[in-house]
């Protein structure tokens, strides 16, 4: 952030806006969250699970058609490390 060139009227205009941000992260800061426990949301949800079902038919020689060159289920393509 330091390397960030802003111009003189852009600083004025941006420090009131800087300073209320610091001022919010200052009294964030101060909170006490140690009794909360971490967690991944906000809500104590869980992900429903669903059954392992293949839903798609295989389509490899149909999308492999418009490539340059495929072969054996693959794309070719140029080498680009010697």
């Amino acid at each position: 952030l330091a390397r960030l060139s802003v111009s003189e009227q852009d600083a004025e205009r941006l420090s009131p806006q800087l300073t209320s941000i610091m001022e919010m992260i200052d009294k964030m800061q101060q909170v006490d969250t140690s009794k909360v426990p971490p967690m991944a949301q906000p809500f104590q949800l869980s992900q429903p699970l669903r059954t392992d079902e293949v839903t798609e038919t295989d389509q490899r020689e149909q999308l492999q058609q418009g490539a340059p060159e495929a072969g054996d289920g693959f794309y070719w393509v140029p080498q680009v490390i010697e």
